[in-house]
C-alpha cells in the first residue's frame, strides 16, 4: 500500500487530510507535532509519531523509516515558536536555521521542503490534493456586503497583496478605506481582534495568498476560530482568495457566519469591487 506523509500542525485540516488519503486507499503516516497537533488524528493515522517542532530530523527519519515518498504539510505551526523556550532545535533544525538569510516564513518553509527533497520526500500540494477545500469565487453566504464593504474589500485586497509580497503576513483588517491592523508574526487571529478593537464594529478583514505563493506551502486558512475571532470583535467582512485558499468546514462556517451577521466572499483581483 503506498504511503502518505502528514506532517501535523494545530487545527483540524490533518485530520481532513488523512481521511481524504485514507478515501484513496492510501496509508496515513502522520508526524505529529507535540503542543500543536490534536489527539484525534492517533484514529486517523495508521501510524503516528509525536515529536517536539524542534526536531526536523527525527521527522524526516520518521518518514523516511515508514517509506514516505510523498507528504503534505497541514495545520498551523505558529512562527512565534521559534522565540519559545518549550521548542528545542536538533542540530538539522540548528544548521538549518543558521543557513537562512532571514526568518521569513518563505525562507523556512521552502529550506524544510528542500530538507525533505534531499532525503527523497517530494511536499505536494494541500489544495491539489483535497480540492473540495478550496474556496469557491463569489459571495458564499446570504448576507452581502455593501457598496462601501466592496470599496474595503478592494482597497485590503491591495494592502493585503502587498504585506504578502514582503512576505509580513496574509490578512488586513480594514474600515472606512484605512488600515486597522496587518497580520504580522501573532497570526490572523489576532490580527483580527487587534484590528477589530480599533475599527469598532463592522471591519472587513481580507485574507489572501502571497503573490508568489508556493501552494505546498503555508497556504492561507479559514476556520472556526477566525469565525469566532471575528464574532468577538463584531466584524462584518471576511473576504478570502478564491482557488488560492482553503476553508475548513465550508458549511458549518457560512452557517455559523450568517447566524452572526457576517458575510463571507471567495474574491480574485477581478471580482473585489462587485
Amino acid at each position: 500500500m503506498e504511503a502518505i506523509g502528514i506532517i501535523a500542525g494545530r487545527g483540524d485540516l490533518p485530520k481532513i487530510i488523512a481521511r481524504d488519503a485514507k478515501e484513496r486507499g492510501l496509508k496515513v503516516i502522520t508526524v505529529a507535532l507535540e503542543n500543536l497537533a490534536f489527539a484525534d488524528l492517533n484514529e486517523v493515522s495508521d501510524e503516528i509519531k509525536w515529536i517536539n517542532v524542534g526536531k526536523l530530523g527525527d521527522m524526516i527519519d520518521t518518514l523516511k523509516d515508514f517509506g514516505v515518498k510523498k507528504a503534505i504539510m497541514a495545520g498551523k505551526v505558529p512562527k512565534s515558536l521559534l522565540y519559545k523556550s518549550r521548542v528545542i532545535p536538533d542540530l538539522r533544525a540548528v544548521k538549518l536555521l543558521f543557513s537562512l538569510k532571514d526568518k521569513s516564513d518563505d525562507s523556512i518553509l521552502n529550506a524544510i521542503t528542500k530538507e525533505m527533497e534531499k532525503e527523497g520526500i517530494d511536499i505536494i500540494d494541500t489544495a491539489s490534493f483535497s480540492p473540495h477545500l478550496l474556496t469557491p469565487e463569489g459571495v458564499l453566504t446570504e448576507i452581502r456586503p455593501s457598496d462601501d464593504e466592496w470599496k474595503d474589500i478592494e482597497f485590503g485586497w491591495r494592502i493585503a497583496k502587498e504585506i504578502g509580497k514582503l512576505d509580513i503576513g496574509q490578512t488586513v483588517v480594514v474600515k472606512g478605506q484605512a488600515v486597522m491592523a496587518v497580520e504580522a508574526i501573532e497570526g490572523t487571529d489576532e490580527a483580527i481582534r487587534r484590528g477589530g478593537k480599533w475599527a469598532g464594529e463592522r471591519a472587513v478583514v481580507v485574507k489572501v495568498s502571497k503573490p508568489h505563493q508556493d501552494m505546498r506551502l503555508d497556504v492561507p486558512v479559514i476556520g472556526s476560530d477566525t469565525l469566532k475571532s471575528m464574532i468577538a470583535v463584531k466584524a462584518r467582512i471576511l473576504a478570502v482568495e478564491a482557488k488560492r485558499s482553503i476553508i475548513i468546514n465550508r458549511a458549518g462556517i457560512v452557517k455559523d457566519a450568517e447566524e452572526a451577521g457576517i458575510s463571507i466572499v471567495g474574491v480574485n483581483g477581478d471580482n473585489c469591487s462587485k
